[in-house]
């Protein structure tokens, strides 16, 4: 089969096009025709060597992190999947990835693919869609009613982010470059902040829950906005939670899990109309390294999508 992979740790440019086989599936396992991936920001950290610590991995390595497809065959303890049915999911980020022709990967990490979307959509949901679930209700506790400030908010993960706070019945607050506030609109944000050219912290007050995809300056200065009891979640490194502590406020960092439960919920609202993946651009397998090299500019509306049948 043909699969992108890394021989060694360093640059985008590291990724190789080539020849491997078929992966080996256990009694566990289901084997997956891979029919599209998708690209996130823990890939560069991957191929770098820089999420060593977080997610150990041997080389060479298949990477890519998102899967819809087809399985192709089913494990002897399988029991919840047949052959030919429709899935997506997210491998575990230690065990070779899905920018490959065909994935072996535990039945308790995938569902059954949203219906009336193609695999190209469904690709887009995985990792992204569970980042912000994760963020906005395990962890930030969002409530209906309450305030909710999402930075980044016309990314893979934040463009997610706003459309559940918005089920939720939240009031939504997005920052994005000024050409993406339009698009957060739609996407349904109440208040939509040009992060270049206004001061959010001059914008906004009295807010329940801060969903910090940036870090840095950025997290810093939204403990400024957020009412005492409030929280921050961020993906990024809690880097201030000395200051938090002094206003009552909750700072934490986490790193999402793989749940088909939420995978299950997730695909409902999609089939129902109610949430909508974005998918700016789509690339073939063998364009991978340009994929991956637009990503790296942290500038894409939405999720860059691995076209692989």
């Amino acid at each position: 089969m043909k699969a992108i992979r890394i021989h060694e740790f360093g640059k985008i440019e590291n990724l190789k096009f080539e020849d491997i086989d078929i992966p080996q599936y256990n009694d566990d396992q289901v084997l997956i025709r891979v029919y599209a991936s998708a690209v996130n920001p823990v890939d560069q950290k991957i191929i770098s060597g820089e999420a060593q610590a977080k997610f150990p991995n041997n080389l060479p390595l298949t990477i890519g992190w998102d899967v819809s497809g087809v399985i192709e065959q089913v494990g002897n303890n399988v029991k919840d999947f047949n052959i030919g049915d429709e899935v997506f999911g997210r491998p575990f980020p230690t065990q070779n990835g899905t920018f490959a022709e065909y994935l072996a990967v535990k039945a308790n990490e995938i569902a059954l693919k949203p219906k009336g979307i193609d695999h190209l959509k469904a690709a887009a949901i995985p990792l992204a869609g569970q980042t912000a679930w994760q963020g906005l209700f395990k962890f930030g506790k969002l409530e209906k009613g309450q305030k909710v400030l999402i930075h980044a908010a016309s990314g893979g993960v934040g463009s997610f982010a706003v459309q559940f706070a918005k089920w939720k019945g939240a009031y939504v607050i997005g920052t994005a470059s000024a050409e993406n506030l339009a698009f957060i609109k739609q996407l349904g944000v109440d208040e939509a902040i040009d992060y270049n050219s206004e001061d959010f912290t001059e914008k906004v007050n009295d807010i329940d829950l801060v969903f910090d995809l940036i870090g840095k300056d950025t997290q810093q200065r939204s403990l400024e906005v957020i009412k005492s009891g409030g929280r921050i979640i961020t993906t990024v490194m809690p880097e201030f939670i000395e200051e938090a502590k002094q206003k009552n406020i909750q700072l934490e960092g986490f790193t999402a899990q793989s749940y088909p439960e939420e995978l299950k919920q997730i695909g409902a609202l999609v089939e129902q109309g109610i949430i909508e993946p974005i998918v700016s651009a789509v690339y073939n397998l063998e364009e991978a390294e340009k994929a991956e090299q637009l990503s790296s500019q942290k500038h894409t509306r939405g999720k860059i999508v691995i076209k692989v049948v």
